[in-house]
């Protein structure tokens, strides 16, 4: 076979191989409940370690976590996944955590990788600008909105701010800071009109509120309100 044949043939495989790969979303709301109660166990385990300083989870605007996060390639990686992200109600974001709204992430990252990983995304979003570009519509990391792995537990109060957006990952056990410049974070409208009942962007859902909590949204809140119940400047 001509050597231009077998390359084609190849990137034609390498393709197959990758879209079979990719993380398949059932339109349901059960599994939507199940995504958003995986995320309050990795938020529980995140609070519960002392692996992140409590001081940027206090000074987030919003959080985002992302459980499971599917990692895969076959010459040229990507990944994708979805979570809930809740943030501080008021017009000063000082209030109560809000019911939260659904989010996918997405992005191509280079390289050759050995099957497909999965791993467990926190994000800390600090700054009303970034929320304000997180609510609008879809958004890139590392362009749209900067972004910094996020310190760990021995960093002082001053490695905190700079970033709009502080980044975690957890690997065997373990949350550290990772960075997720690349990646694209959008809202995910057929998630949250499944989980509500009707068509409601992720804007009316954390900031005006206009929503009934659904059994898993009410604990992820509670979680959040429990643990880190105050906003620190």
């Amino acid at each position: 076979m001509p050597r231009n044949k077998t390359v084609v043939l190849s990137l034609l495989t390498s393709a197959l191989l990758v879209s079979s790969s990719l993380p398949v979303f059932g339109a349901d709301k059960t599994k939507d409940e199940e995504t958003i109660r995986n995320a309050a166990t990795v938020l529980q385990a995140m609070v519960s370690s002392q692996d992140v300083p409590r001081g940027v989870l206090e000074k987030a605007d919003c959080i985002m976590v992302l459980p499971s996060v599917k990692k895969f390639a076959v010459g040229i990686g990507g990944s994708g996944g979805r979570g809930p992200m809740s943030c501080r109600t008021g017009s000063n974001f000082k209030g109560k955590w809000s019911q939260p709204a659904m989010y996918s992430i997405g992005g191509a990252s280079a390289g050759f990788q050995l099957g497909g990983t999965s791993t467990d995304y926190v994000l800390a979003i600090m700054t009303k600008g970034a929320v304000a570009k997180v609510l609008s519509g879809k958004v890139k990391v590392g362009s749209d909105v900067s972004a910094a792995a996020g310190p760990g537990a021995s960093a002082g109060a001053g490695s905190i701010g700079g970033s709009d957006i502080l980044t975690y990952s957890r690997t065997s056990g373990l949350f550290a800071g990772v960075s997720l410049n690349g990646a694209s974070l959008s809202p995910d409208s057929d998630a949250n009109q499944r989980l509500y009942d009707k068509s409601v962007s992720a804007d009316d859902i954390v900031r005006t509120g206009s929503v009934t909590a659904t059994s898993a949204g009410a604990s992820f809140a509670s979680l959040l309100n429990s643990k880190i119940p105050t906003h620190s400047d």
